[in-house]
């Protein structure tokens, strides 16, 4: 709903036709909320002020209503109002100009009127229209002697009159623009809170003193409780454990204007506990302040379980995936001591699954490096590939570049097929396989994704082969088939020097 306009109705027009009528003409009086205005002071001194310039006993604001006209601004009167039947400005709001009543007396349409022959006694009248900017006639300002005026007002008073009513209309328009605006807010303000009630989610305000001024009805459904003051009220019906965790993170949110997001278990009616997600941002961070809070509580607790069963069964998998391979590995090894012209092999394919395994056990929740950080990187995966190879007191293998390039279980094992082929031959035959020879693996990211460089150097010179082996094919078809990626191999001078690139969202599945 918009404001009314708030310019004013022409000077010296009469009222428009189609807000004459009773109905209209009320609908529009109703709109100024004058009640607020009785006895306002900035309309008591245009009344003393129009009383002083017509020099006149009595000056009233009257507005005209169905069955009274009532005084909101008075001087030299102490009547709030008097019978609509008996209204002198009921007549003088009809009109494009004042209406200048000589001697009540004598004019038959007041002549008998009470407040003629009796209190206050009326004998000159005269009263500049009050009209909206509709249109609408309301009243008129009046000024009231009690003795004859043949002359009537000058010329000065009568135009002094009409300067100060339009005055009025000016104090009853702002008025009406101040009601107009908080109707619209409050239109607007029930509609955000029948919206709110509208959603699953819990809904809540925080003012700037930190109280809650708004939580939905949704709180109280999903608690049971009343609707908290404070967020120290909602903490007191989180679980024990997260309490803590909860208020730090609000009251750091809140010191640095930041958006709050948490996962905490609130207390449901039944008595039991439910993981909420808590989501809030401030409506001004920085240095301003923050002058109001938002946020929502979200029932997430079917989903947290169902993550939490996943993740139960994944460590489930793995760990009888990681018995797999110590069993296949045991089979290896108790087959290889039977035939001992297979001792090559069996070393080989013993350090393959090995390797299979580390990789395997890199890349599962809850993982950690020995630097600390969470296993899922890169980095990290190569480092724990390449670890048995890393001879103690020496730098042989050197790793390098972006850490935080992430690696998903999906490539996990293609790579290590990769990296621990490129490890074992540089030992047998490369760079690792002398006292003064190294690899540098370096990670880094380009346009194509991520880009891994094995780089030998002071090792035995190294030629291509005349056919493709078996490592070098698998190599390739782990790279190029299972990661959509790409190998390249050359034989340097300075020894090996291998490419891969493997899209970045491929190698992070």
């Amino acid at each position: 709903m918009n404001a009314p306009v708030a310019q004013q109705w022409p000077a010296g027009t009469a009222p428009s036709p189609a807000f004459c009528g009773e109905d209209e003409r009320l609908s529009v009086l109703a709109a100024f909320g004058v009640d607020a205005l009785q006895d306002d002071p900035e309309l008591a001194e245009i009344t003393a002020f129009a009383a002083q310039l017509c020099d006149a006993p009595i000056c009233l604001v009257s507005l005209v209503e169905q069955e009274r006209q009532r005084f909101i601004a008075r001087t030299g009167l102490d009547a709030l109002e008097t019978p609509r039947p008996t209204s002198f400005c009921a007549h003088a709001m009809l009109g494009s100009e004042a209406l200048q009543v000589p001697d009540a007396q004598a004019d038959p349409r007041f002549a008998d009127n009470p407040l003629v022959t009796g209190e206050p006694h009326i004998r000159f009248y005269a009263g500049a229209p009050l009209i909206s900017s509709e249109g609408a006639p309301l009243g008129a300002l009046c000024v009231i002697d009690r003795v004859p005026r043949p002359e009537g007002l000058t010329s000065l008073q009568t135009e002094g009159l009409a300067v100060l009513a339009r005055a009025v209309m000016r104090r009853l328009l702002e008025r009406r623009g101040v009601l107009a605006s908080e109707r619209e807010r409050k239109s607007r303000d029930l509609t955000l809170r029948s919206l709110a009630d509208a959603i699953p989610d819990i809904v809540w305000s925080i003012d700037r003193q930190g109280q809650f001024d708004f939580v939905s009805n949704r709180w109280q459904e999903f608690t049971g409780n009343p609707p908290p003051a404070a967020p120290a009220d909602f903490a007191s019906l989180m679980h024990a454990e997260d309490q803590d965790s909860f208020v730090a993170a609000w009251q750091a949110a809140r010191a640095g204007g930041a958006p709050l997001n948490g996962e905490y278990r609130l207390r449901h009616r039944d008595g039991s506990w439910r993981w909420m997600a808590a989501r809030a941002l401030p409506t001004m961070p920085g240095q301003g302040g923050t002058t109001q809070w938002f946020g929502t509580l979200a029932d997430i607790d079917e989903a947290h379980r169902a993550a939490e069963g996943r993740e139960l069964l994944s460590r489930e998998l793995a760990h009888r995936i990681k018995n797999i391979f110590a069993v296949v590995g045991s089979l290896i090894s108790l087959r290889g001591r039977a035939h001992p012209e297979a001792a090559p092999f069996v070393a080989e394919i013993s350090e393959t699954i090995g390797a299979l395994g580390r990789a395997h056990d890199y890349v599962q929740p809850g993982t950690v490096d020995e630097g600390g950080a969470p296993g899922g990187a890169l980095a990290g995966l190569l480092q724990a590939l390449l670890k048995p190879y890393m001879r103690a007191g020496t730098s042989q293998v050197t790793i390098t570049g972006a850490a935080d390039c992430a690696v998903g279980r999906r490539a996990a094992t293609p790579i290590a097929l990769v990296f621990h082929e490129l490890a074992t031959n540089a030992t047998k035959y490369g760079a690792l396989s002398v006292t003064g020879g190294s690899v540098t693996v370096d990670v880094g990211r380009d346009d194509d994704g991520v880009r891994i460089s094995w780089r030998e150097q002071g090792g035995p010179p190294v030629a291509p082969p005349e056919r493709e082996g078996f490592g070098s094919r698998l190599a390739r078809m782990s790279v190029e088939g299972q990661l959509g990626g790409k190998l390249e191999r050359r034989f340097e001078a300075s020894g090996l020097e291998v490419d891969v690139t493997i899209p970045a969202a491929t190698l992070a599945a």
